[in-house]
């Protein structure tokens, strides 16, 4: 029994060593941070917090059981092909990379939101989901020049170490959450060079308009850094195009508040994948995401946090399935451009279009 004592105890040393020593963990918070979070309502007992609980959407349990059955693809993605003409031009337009990552021209400017190209949505690339296709890390050197990343918060499938490394010679500025920032800068990422927001601040940029929006979620990269960063939505708003995407999270009456704040939107990004019955506060259900494009009145929604990596028991292209099913019963406009397709935001002309995904 001893010796399996000692074998613990040097594993979990081991284990706090390399957590504490590799840089793909990030960095936690300074201590001068902290004491300005202690300020914020949202910053409670060292955590951040999603206080609005008595909205735990219990609505999702309705909802059925997912299956385990096709939860990735019968084979390999194909390779994504971006056609960066389109991408470079001055139209405002959206690429999508799968799960998350997408990059947004808007009047003239490159934004690339949640930029995760690696191909495994882990601390280490040999144990953790696996990207569909290859990794999509080469296409950073074809692309133009970024003006600004925008993370959502710092989970492996959204915050991605590899990622950063390749864009931010190439990046402009970063806006983050609250904490964020400190992992970019333990990455080499200049610290004038990054704005950090809490929920509901608000800056302008090169003639943009950005907000940081609040979502039921938690953060990480750790064991024992649980909610030390913040977490969010991001609102865009341009001379001719109004856009949302919500980052991870529940269901909760704040889609509403953001609707009314910042509402009406030409096109949403709502996150509907990787759900489960057990966590229903932590991600929407396909049916849920419809409702939320509503509550934040968006004129088109596109369903996001699928098509790259398996998160969660359901199928892998259950989500858009089941979206689809929901949005045409609300009357709600549903996009779902395959991935690597630019799509035009000019008067949002872009429609369904064909069912790719069971090709």
């Amino acid at each position: 029994m001893i010796y399996v004592f000692i074998f613990v105890l040097l594993f979990i040393i081991a284990l706090s060593l390399f957590m504490k020593l590799h840089p793909v963990f990030g960095g936690r918070p300074s201590d001068e941070d902290t004491v300005g979070y202690n300020k914020l309502d949202n910053y409670v007992k060292g955590k951040f917090v999603f206080r609005d609980e008595k909205n735990n959407s219990p609505a999702a349990i309705k909802h059925p059981i997912s299956k385990a059955a096709g939860r990735s693809p019968k084979g390999p993605m194909p390779a994504v092909k971006i056609d960066w003409n389109i991408v470079k031009s001055e139209e405002d337009s959206l690429t999508w990379f799968g799960h998350s990552a997408f990059l947004l021209s808007m009047d003239g400017k490159k934004l690339f939101i949640d930029p995760m190209l690696g191909g495994t949505a882990s601390p280490v690339t040999f144990v953790g989901p696996k990207r569909y296709s290859e990794h999509l890390l080469d296409m950073v050197g074809e692309m133009p020049p970024i003006d600004a990343v925008l993370l959502t918060h710092d989970h492996y499938d959204h915050l991605d170490f590899l990622s950063i490394q390749k864009l931010k010679s190439k990046t402009g500025h970063f806006f983050v959450p609250l904490g964020v920032g400190t992992h970019l800068i333990r990455w080499g990422v200049a610290k004038d060079s990054i704005t950090e927001l809490n929920w509901w601040e608000e800056c302008t940029f090169q003639g943009l308009t950005i907000a940081l929006t609040p979502s039921r979620h938690f953060s990480g990269r750790g064991i024992f850094n649980r909610n030390s960063t913040l977490w969010g939505g991001w609102v865009i708003l341009g001379e001719q195009t109004r856009f949302y995407t919500s980052g991870d999270g529940g269901y909760g009456a704040h889609f509403r508040e953001i609707g009314e704040k910042y509402g009406p939107f030409d096109l949403v990004l709502m996150e509907g994948g990787q759900y489960d019955r057990r966590w229903p506060w932590a991600h929407m259900f396909p049916e849920q995401s419809v409702q939320a494009s509503m509550d934040v009145k968006g004129k088109k929604m596109m369903l996001i946090h699928w098509g790259a990596f398996t998160l969660a028991r359901h199928g892998w292209a259950e989500p858009v399935e089941r979206a689809i099913k929901e949005a045409k019963a609300k009357n709600v406009e549903l996009i779902a451009p395959k991935i690597g397709e630019t799509i035009s935001l000019k008067g949002t002309a872009h429609t369904l279009g064909e069912a790719w995904w069971e090709q």
